[in-house]
């Protein structure tokens, strides 16, 4: 072991494993420091990756070359694509996952890496000099020195969690929380503020009666989240989930417990998320609601443990119990340890660039909750991009940003730094004006190549793209090419409701139908079952790229023409260009919110909140002038 890095990263949630991994595959001597090794990436919540935009998000951290994609398949225990009756914007991958194995396949990725060494132990301090980050120090006293620090801390910060009116000090269930840094960094001039999250209970499977819930089984059809993997490709059992529903009787016995609920007692102060609230958040907001859907979800491929989505809270231990056993399948339920919710640190992410460098001290990034993101995805994203611009900078390169029309990740990272977050941010694609453009299909296509040029996306990775766009564009000719006879497609699109043909027309226009896909026709066309042949196991994944292409193009390319007229702003930079105090022109709140958050672009600062058109019109006058 060596004294002096690169690049340390603290922290081994998901932010800090793709951030470490990103620097060290880029070639930075890397130190990842955290308290315990034997829960590095753990799943504290829900043991699930993706969903609505986070499926996105996890695709596109593959895309560029993270490792979130690929564990996320090595530990899939359930597929479902959402939003499967809605357009291809919209579908959003998500799996179950094995916790232990989550965890385990990230360690033996992380121990894999030739750049990479590992220390347990808390950090304590930073070491700072002339604003400008240099090192920690840990809870031994150990002083480990490096060019750049990312810190990754989680839910650890002065981490407080609350049973009923039990509080124990600590960053996760059974392990000690982080004191001193939040104040360091605030001796500063940073800001910070407290947010609040939670989990549900953990209920032994033996004692549930499952033939009382509803089955709720994974897609057959599996589409990977890495675009390493092919379709359909599985490496641990498939198991089921299950739908369970409260009731009033549930409601009442839970009531019970609002009087020592920390969340209502004036015990907890700060925020919780508007969009995972705790089921006792649920009665209060929602009064009039006689029942609410939770899903029973395993913890993996054989253990018996089980997690009970929609069922967070932090009410007392036996009220916990005494409401889960008036669940209908749950009345002998046996749990291996109540919920609870946690309070810990956060820092306002106005604070951090683009690349999540903060503008208080130099070479010092944050990813991850630290800046008020809720969601594994929403961390790993940042973490990769934190990784990427900590190697950058201190190898002298330009910086690795993403706009809002190249990705999710772009969109997320926006957000914080340029409208900051009163609550735990959760991605959603009605975030994104561009989700067509962002589809979860096509990351690889967006970003590869772009990371492929840093050096952190694979040669491998760049051919398979490669490939894939001849492919994909060769099926597309044969669309536009094939012609096709009535006799031989008119029962099939009678079958599928659409109308007969009265004569041949180009098989394009077929597919273009919303009621036709190209599985539904290629049997009976040789030539194109041939073509498709010839693409051996990655013959689904072309189909459904250029099928899309072919059925949404309109769409596409009228997005891509705003995106490209709006781009301009973005082209246009302000940063130190401009002394918004002495632009009289601009309104008050403008001035403040400009000088407060330093935006790089105009672009950025129209999206800022409290600046409108006309202030943006003065600055572009003033720059013109």
């Amino acid at each position: 072991m060596i004294d002096n890095y690169d690049v340390i990263v603290v922290g081994a949630g998901h932010a800090g494993c793709e951030a470490a991994a990103a620097a060290a595959n880029l070639g930075s001597k890397t130190l990842l420091i955290t308290i315990d090794m034997n829960k590095i990436a753990q799943m504290s919540c829900n043991p699930a990756m993706g969903g609505v935009a986070k499926g996105q998000i996890v695709k596109e951290i593959d895309a560029l070359g993270g490792y979130a994609g690929i564990i996320t398949d090595k530990s899939m225990i359930q597929y479902r694509m959402l939003n499967m009756s809605k357009g291809p914007a919209m579908w959003s991958p998500r799996a179950q996952c094995d916790r232990m194995v989550f965890s385990l396949e990230w360690r033996n990725t992380l121990e894999s890496l030739q750049n990479l060494d590992f220390w347990q132990d808390s950090v304590v301090d930073l070491i700072i000099e002339k604003n400008k980050v240099t090192g920690v120090i840990t809870d031994l006293g150990v002083k480990f020195y490096a060019k750049s620090v990312i810190l990754t801390a989680g839910t650890f910060l002065n981490g407080l969690m609350h049973i009923g009116q039990t509080k124990i000090v600590g960053g996760r269930i059974s392990e000690p929380s982080v004191s001193g840094l939040t104040e360091r960094l605030a001796n500063q001039g940073f800001t910070y503020d407290r947010m609040k999250t939670g989990t549900p209970v953990r209920i032994d499977g033996r004692t549930i009666d499952f033939s009382k819930l509803q089955k709720q089984d994974g897609d057959d059809h599996i589409m990977p989240f890495s675009y390493l993997h092919t379709y359909n490709q599985t490496f641990l059992k498939q198991r089921s989930c299950y739908i369970a529903y409260t009731d009033q009787e549930v409601h009442s016995t839970l009531k019970t417990g609002l009087e020592e609920s920390p969340l209502y007692d004036g015990t907890i102060q700060s925020i919780g998320p508007r969009y995972c609230p705790s089921i006792e958040t649920k009665l209060v907001t929602f009064p009039d609601k006689d029942k609410h859907q939770l899903f029973l979800e395993p913890e993996g491929e054989n253990t018996i443990e089980y997690y009970l989505n929609g069922f967070s809270s932090s009410l007392p231990w036996q009220v916990q119990l005494a409401s889960l056993r008036k669940i209908e399948g749950f009345e002998n339920a046996k749990i291996f340890r109540p919920g609870y919710a946690i309070e810990y640190d956060f820092f306002h992410p106005t604070q951090l660039k683009n690349t999540l460098e903060t503008k208080l001290i130099e070479n010092l990034y944050f990813a991850g909750q630290v800046n008020g993101t809720t969601g594994y995805e929403e961390a790993g994203a940042q973490g990769i991009i934190a990784g990427i611009n900590a190697h950058l900078k201190i190898k002298g390169k330009a910086e690795f940003t993403l706009n809002r029309d190249q990705a999710y990740i772009g969109v997320l990272i926006d957000d914080l730094v340029t409208k900051g977050v009163d609550e735990p941010y959760r991605m959603f694609t009605s975030r994104a004006e561009f989700r067509i453009l962002l589809r979860q299909d096509n990351a690889d296509v967006r970003l590869t190549e772009l990371s492929y040029n840093i050096g952190l996306a694979s040669k491998e990775r760049f051919e398979r793209l490669t490939t894939k766009l001849k492919n994909r564009d060769d099926l597309i000719a044969q669309f536009k090419k094939l012609s096709v006879k009535p006799e031989v497609v008119n029962s099939t699109l009678a079958d599928l409701g659409t109308s007969e043909l009265k004569q041949s027309v180009k098989l394009e226009s077929i597919i273009s139908r919303p009621q036709i896909k190209v599985n539904d026709i290629i049997n009976l066309l040789p030539k194109l079952k041939s073509k498709v042949e010839s693409f051996g196991e990655t013959g689904q994944e072309i189909i459904d790229a250029a099928e899309i292409l072919l059925k949404y193009s309109g769409y596409i390319d009228r997005e891509r023409l705003i995106a490209d007229k709006l781009k301009r702003l973005e082209n246009i930079i302000i940063e130190n260009k401009i002394d918004y105090a002495s632009l009289k022109s601009l309104s008050t709140e403008a001035r403040q919110k400009l000088l407060k958050i330093k935006p790089k672009t105009i672009g950025q600062a129209s999206r800022i909140s409290g600046v409108s058109p006309s202030d943006i019109s003065v600055l572009l006058v003033f720059l013109g002038r």
